[in-house]
């Protein structure tokens, strides 16, 4: 997968092991023995963030029904492949990436694999990244301070601006209008709420173009996610 590319000057990062398993992408990766990757982090107001992970290994709504178990967060599949797919969970609360982002770091890795558990994150030079370090394994003492080493800097998080701009770049108008209705109609959810054929009937078009528009707006969304920089 294509990681965004450098941004200019140095930064300390700061890599975290967690080999126990309070968080939900570290105890799903346990539970469905698979890899769960945190691609992005956006804003969705009130206090609360979408945290976009890829998932690879399991059916994605496996990922989904574990999560479910935890009021921490409000989880939903968003493309659903053959053992791998997108997943979305909205916290309310803090979660790991969301402390280090107060702290002043940039989370750039959060990773489960088959339990195990790994955080990244860059130190800008305005921080000192072992007060940031303190600070987190004070709130998360089941994480442990593996690294503190010097690195390019990067930019793994899209503002909430940028993804909208890209967004408008990369989507017709009439996949934006089927995409959405299907999310509003419950056409992820899981069980459906609804069919294709229905939501195709809704918006006046063929089933088969209804399915077209729908996977044509899912890659161009994991294009963004997945070609940045």
């Amino acid at each position: 997968m294509a990681r965004p590319g450098t941004a200019g000057g140095t930064v300390e990062e700061l890599v975290f092991d967690v080999s126990a398993a309070p968080f939900p992408f570290v105890g799903v990766s346990a539970t469905e023995d698979c890899e769960i990757l945190l691609d992005r982090m956006l804003p969705r107001g009130d206090g609360r963030y979408a945290e976009f992970f890829s998932v690879d290994g399991v059916d994605p709504h496996e990922i989904v029904d574990r999560a479910d178990d935890d009021e921490r967060v409000d989880p939903r599949v968003l493309v659903d492949g053959e053992g791998e797919g997108f997943v979305e969970f909205v916290v309310e609360e803090s979660c790991p990436a969301l402390e280090l982002a107060e702290l002043g770091a940039v989370p750039r890795d959060v990773v489960g694999r088959h339990g195990e558990g790994r955080i990244v994150a860059e130190v800008p030079p305005h921080r000192t990244a072992s007060t940031v370090a303190a600070a987190f394994l004070e709130t998360y003492p089941e994480t442990e301070l593996t690294a503190k080493r010097e690195t390019e800097r990067t930019s793994p998080v899209f503002t909430s601006h940028e993804f909208d701009q890209l967004v408008d770049e990369r989507l017709t108008d009439r996949q934006r209008e089927v995409l959405e209705a299907a999310y509003e109609a419950g056409y992820y959810e899981r069980p459906r709420e609804t069919t294709g054929e229905e939501l195709a009937e809704r918006l006046d078009i063929a089933a088969s173009t209804f399915t077209q528009h729908v996977r044509a707006a899912e890659r161009n969304l994991l294009s963004i996610l997945y070609e940045r920089g």
